[in-house]
């Protein structure tokens, strides 16, 4: 079964009772019980509901995977994660250009619990293994990486990370799933914000961590869930069936839309890259992007987002985004309208400047969550924003 297939079909399960094609909304707390501590398969909400399990069989598939576990965001399911299979003293390391979020929750949360974490360039295989030595729990990757959009080579980092006994996690949010699969290429752990391109309309917050991994997916002795479920539960670290019906309703059209997210970001990479305001354009699909045979490699797409270098000063920046007419100044991604986001003063903001910079995150640097709108549109708006700064 192909993936738009498995995208309308798996995890889509036609109502018993009146024999609604589309999955209901279970919008309740709790199940009657057989017996005191003896029920089918749901008992209470916070650890199980229906839309729950369909949407976890639905991602699963897409992934390749047999297991999945959804939360009420992506960082909810890191947190969740860190909560399964770290302890205090554990040392984690990260790629160097790492979402801003998943920074501050190691370094402002959990170094408060003793958990270590340092970032490297691991595409340097040297640097990487000298991380390795470290003996860290845990390695968690992005490729592409947010915002910069480097694209490291998974299956290299993944198999070198077995070596040394170091659980890998693929953040594969902005790539989707329709454009690259990490546990195929080696990876233990794959996590996605299905905020973004799963669900696709700026609606819902999710996450999700999918893996077949018995650190998280075994059952607990004398119980009926795994380890990551377990966690869930008692730190009520629980999604809401409504969310989970309206991600798995955004799933069913990811492939159309992730098609033409892939177009529209290429027109507009063109765009910018002949732009003489433009001092450099990061798109894995460009042939000059330095990674972009890597990403041809483990890649069928490369996905929707655009960052780009403007010759313009941090004050002119934050100017010419703000007069977009088309394109949305907010943060977030992967929707079917377009978004700009300034990285230095909106989402990597908790990241001390000379760390932004230290890995070119510079206070001229834009990312465009470019949509499915008419890409002509979209070029149009970018035109006349540029026009205005002389």
């Amino acid at each position: 079964m192909k993936f738009s297939t498995k995208a309308i079909h798996i995890g889509s399960e036609s109502d018993p009772n009146n024999g609604a094609v589309i999955s209901p909304v279970y919008l309740t707390s709790t199940y009657r019980q057989k017996y005191p501590g003896k029920f089918d398969k749901y008992d209470y909400a916070r650890g199980f509901n229906p839309n729950f399990t369909y949407l976890e069989q639905n991602l699963a598939s897409l992934e390749g995977a047999h297991n999945a576990v959804v939360f009420p965001s992506g960082m909810g399911a890191l947190t969740a994660l860190i909560l399964c299979i770290l302890k205090s003293g554990d040392k984690v390391i990260g790629i160097d250009d790492l979402y801003g979020g998943t920074y501050r929750l190691f370094m402002r949360i959990f170094q408060n619990y003793n958990i270590g974490f340092e970032q490297f360039d691991m595409t340097n295989t040297k640097t990487l293994e000298k991380a390795l030595s470290k003996k860290p729990k845990l390695l968690i990757l992005e490729s592409p990486t947010n915002p910069l959009l480097k694209i490291t080579d998974i299956k290299k980092v993944t198999t070198l990370a077995k070596e040394y006994g170091v659980l890998t996690l693929v953040d594969n949010t902005f790539a989707s799933p329709y454009f690259q699969k990490p546990l195929k290429l080696g990876a233990d752990i794959v996590l996605h914000s299905t905020t973004k391109y799963i669900s696709g309309h700026s609606d819902i917050l999710g996450g999700v961590i999918i893996s077949d991994h018995p650190d998280l997916m075994d059952k607990i002795p004398n119980s009926h869930m795994n380890k990551l479920e377990y966690i869930r539960n008692a730190s009520g670290i629980n999604p809401d069936p409504f969310a989970c019906w309206l991600i798995q309703r955004g799933v069913k059209t990811m492939a159309v839309r992730m098609e033409k997210h892939q177009e529209n970001a290429m027109a507009v990479a063109n765009y910018l890259y002949k732009h003489p305001k433009v001092k450099k354009v990061y798109y894995p699909g460009l042939p000059s992007h330095e990674n972009h045979n890597i990403a041809r490699k483990q890649m069928t797409g490369f996905s929707g987002i655009v960052s780009v270098e403007f010759n313009l000063s941090y004050e002119e920046t934050k100017k010419m985004i703000t007069s977009f007419k088309v394109i949305t100044l907010a943060e977030s991604l992967g929707a079917i309208e377009s978004l700009v986001d300034h990285p230095a003063s909106m989402t990597h903001g908790a990241i001390p400047k000379e760390e932004r910079e230290k890995i070119g995150l510079t206070d001229g640097l834009v990312r465009l969550s470019v949509g499915i709108e008419d890409p002509e549109d979209i070029i149009a708006d970018l035109q006349q924003a540029l026009d205005k700064i002389t």
